[in-house]
Parts: structure tokens; sequence; C-alpha cells
């Protein structure tokens, strides 16, 4: 069980420059379990889409000591659906939301107290601009990169996702924040280490991203128990087509005289 109370958002926002967090994105209940019996500080989650939305109190109840943020829904077209939705997750029990969105969104939200982690660097919901590659390996890209940031913690922000920066840049920038940065393939000079669970587990493919590392292969595994399942399924066919299921031992048997009695009547 998680070693102490649910963090709040004040409570990360003292250990910035103490120490690298743990962060994990999960995708349903079982992972939250296992991220808050492995004491990861930070869990999120997908709060995009109506089934992920459904599936959030499921998640806080699995893990109810743990600091829970929720990504909101890619597109949000005004303020106040922003305000509702944040809304909408924070009473569901999460702890944040995640927005891509512009500043103009996470103002809105940031202003009526709810609170907001960003995102800088790569961006993959905006990627058609920058294509899947490192930014800011260039002084324009790097200096953009700080702007960036500054203007999201100008509009209320308290974290922000840093992905796939060159290390010694995110380092820097961290020291020059007071948003908590929240590494993606960003080095460990951030305020967190951020790795989705897929990676972690391999539970996708066979490919995982240079920034991830997989510490189990969940792919292999789910193979092996398909194998698994058909193998159970052949045995019950087989066993059900010789007569040697069911048993005895799986039955029950009424009582020869009742049985006698009963048909009797019924003829």
């Amino acid at each position: 069980m998680h070693s102490q109370i649910k963090y709040s958002v004040y409570d990360l926002q003292q250990l910035k420059g103490k120490r690298c967090l743990t962060q994990i994105h999960v995708k349903s209940a079982d992972e939250a379990r296992a991220a808050e019996a492995a004491d990861i500080d930070i869990i999120c989650t997908s709060y995009d889409t109506p089934e992920a939305q459904a599936r959030l109190p499921s998640v806080v109840q699995a893990a109810p000591k743990s600091f829970i943020s929720g990504s909101t829904p890619h597109g949000l077209a005004t303020q106040e659906e922003a305000i509702r939705v944040g809304f909408q997750a924070l009473e569901q029990g999460a702890s944040s939301v995640y927005c891509s969105a512009s500043n103009f969104i996470i103002e809105a939200m940031a202003r009526e107290g709810i609170p907001v982690v960003g995102h800088i660097g790569l961006v993959p919901r905006h990627a058609a601009w920058t294509n899947y590659r490192a930014i800011g390996k260039t002084v324009d890209e790097a200096k953009k990169l700080y702007q960036d940031m500054k203007s999201l913690e100008s509009a209320g922000a308290y974290a922000a996702e840093i992905e796939v920066v060159p290390e010694n840049l995110a380092t820097e920038l961290c020291k020059r924040t007071s948003m908590l940065l929240m590494s993606l393939g960003a080095g460990a000079g951030c305020d967190t280490q951020y790795l989705f669970s897929d990676d972690i587990l391999m539970d996708y493919g066979d490919w995982i991203p240079r920034h991830s590392k997989a510490y189990r292969n969940f792919t292999q595994e789910y193979a092996r128990l398909q194998q698994e399942r058909i193998q159970a399924f052949s045995e019950y066919a087989s066993e059900v087509k010789d007569g040697s299921f069911p048993e005895k031992k799986h039955l029950i048997t009424m009582d020869d005289a009742l049985l006698k009695e009963v048909l009797g009547d019924i003829d």
C-alpha cells in the first residue's frame, strides 16, 4: 500500500528541486493499483473519451492514496467547455488535469482553481507542425521552448510535460520556472520522470520509443496466454466429445426414489 497520504499540488510544489518524482500514465484500474503499490508518486490517466471518463472513478478507487491527473479531450472548443470538463474530472476524484490546448484555454481553467498541466516540446497532438522529433536542438527552438514555458507559467499552469527535449536544455529550463517540469524523454534533470505503462510493460508491440524502457514484455506474455487459452478451449471441447466431461464430481444427482415419484406423476 502507498506509504503516505495523497499528495496535494502544494506538496508537489514543495518537492521541486529536492528529488525527482516518479510518474506513470496508466490505462486501467489494475495498472493504477499496481502503481500505487509500487509507490509511484504521480499517476496519469486518459480523460479524453467517454469511455475514459467513465473509467476514471474506478482508477481513483483502485489508487485512493495517489495523486491522479486526467488528460482532457483534444479540441476543447471554448473556455466554458474546458472549465466544465476540468471540474467534472475533479469531482470524479482527479487531483489535476492535463491539457494540451492553448494558453487561452489553460488560463481559464487555472483562473477557476483547476490545477492544470500544460505541454511543451514534442506535443503529439500538434505534431503536424513539427513532425515526431526532438524539439530544441537549435538556438531558435531552444529560445521558443523557454518562451512557451514562461507563457504556460503566466497562464497559471502548475506543471508542464516536457517531451523529447535535449536533456541539458531541459535541466536548465527546469531551473528557470516555478512550474514542475515533467520529463518524458527530456532527461533526469526535471522534477518528474514520466513513462507510459505501455512502454514499461511493452504491451502494444515489439517497438519502444528511444526515450522509453521496457521492464517487462507483456506482448509476449499475452501471446503465450492466448495459446494457453486456445489449448484450454480445445481440451474442453475434446472432453465433451469423448464424454470425459462432466465427471461425477461436477454433477448433482437426485435421489432415485424421488426421481421415480416425479416421473410417475409426470407420466
